[in-house]
């Protein structure tokens, strides 16, 4: 869905629902006309650990087979669980089963939370938890090319891993990846197609605007700095981080599209709503913003 100012807008699906009800989801989402659908990925999330939860891989593939066009994603993988060789193996299985229509998204992720101590973990500072990050990239990247991989850091070993057959896209699966601070958007400026930001919580929706306009400001300086080709990087900007939920109004959607695109973003996201909690709303919502945005394009 290309809408105002030709904005990309994309939905994330969390992955709380059984499949009998969630298949609809992606059905609408690609017949709603969105440019790209993501779920989460994680063993568990914040309140809604106990459930129903479902795995991002099964998710995605079966997400394949109900949709024939829409970019289908991770918004997004981390490694606190997951160890890239492995990944690289899902990834490169994703992307033959969809015929290339997956993108990752990456980060480092969360400080705290289930996914951090499920297996015995503890949750890493930030510093710590942006090396392991550059590890679990330096290691999934050769990967998905179809090359071999030794490599031994202080977080991940992986001894003449494979990557055969290699990604259906050339030269990979695309990245985008996430980060607010200066390391994970260098690490975007190396190896993302794109970069994704939540800009971070705030108690006012203008300050939070204010705080988008300077993230994409400092991650175009890093691009700069890097040497990199600014057009050749898209800019997510994931709304639903911000004191407002997007899709609470058209109006305000609508609004929303339009503010992003002015501090240089070129995608967005929100969530598909949920009867309560997390993204709480009422899908009339959804369907009035997918109404009006296929009226602009």
């Amino acid at each position: 869905m290309a809408g105002l100012s030709g904005m990309r807008a994309g939905i994330v699906i969390l992955p709380d629902q059984r499949w009998a009800e969630a298949a609809g989801r992606w059905r609408r989402a690609e017949e709603y006309g969105f440019a790209h659908a993501w779920t989460y990925d994680h063993i568990g999330w914040r309140d809604l650990v106990d459930g129903p939860w479902f795995d991002a891989v099964p998710t995605l593939a079966a997400a394949v087979g109900v949709t024939e066009r829409i970019r289908l994603g991770t918004m997004v993988a981390s490694p606190n669980f997951r160890h890239p060789a492995h990944f690289a193996r899902e990834v490169t299985a994703l992307d033959d089963i969809s015929g290339g229509r997956l993108t990752i998204g990456v980060g480092a992720g969360g400080v705290a939370g289930f996914d951090n101590t499920v297996l015995g973990g503890e949750a890493l500072p930030p510093r710590a938890r942006v090396d392991r990050f550059t590890e679990f990239l330096e290691i999934l990247d050769p990967l998905l090319r179809g090359e071999r991989v030794t490599y031994r850091g202080h977080y991940y070993t992986a001894v003449d891993a494979r990557g055969t057959p290699g990604s259906v896209q050339s030269p990979r699966v695309p990245w985008v990846v996430a980060g607010l601070g200066p390391r994970s958007m260098r690490l975007a400026a190396k190896y993302g197609a794109g970069w994704v930001t939540t800009v971070g919580r705030m108690d006012s929706i203008d300050d939070w605007w204010r705080g988008a306009a300077a993230a994409v400001r400092r991650f175009d300086e890093v691009l700069a700095t890097a040497g990199r080709d600014p057009s050749t990087v898209d800019r997510y900007l994931s709304l639903d981080s911000s004191p407002v939920y997007s899709l609470s109004s058209a109006a305000y959607y609508t609004d929303a599209l339009g503010r992003a695109a002015e501090c240089g973003y070129t995608d967005v996201l929100s969530h598909w709503p949920r009867a309560e909690s997390w993204y709480a709303g009422d899908e009339a919502v959804l369907e009035e913003v997918a109404a009006t945005l296929r009226l602009s394009t």
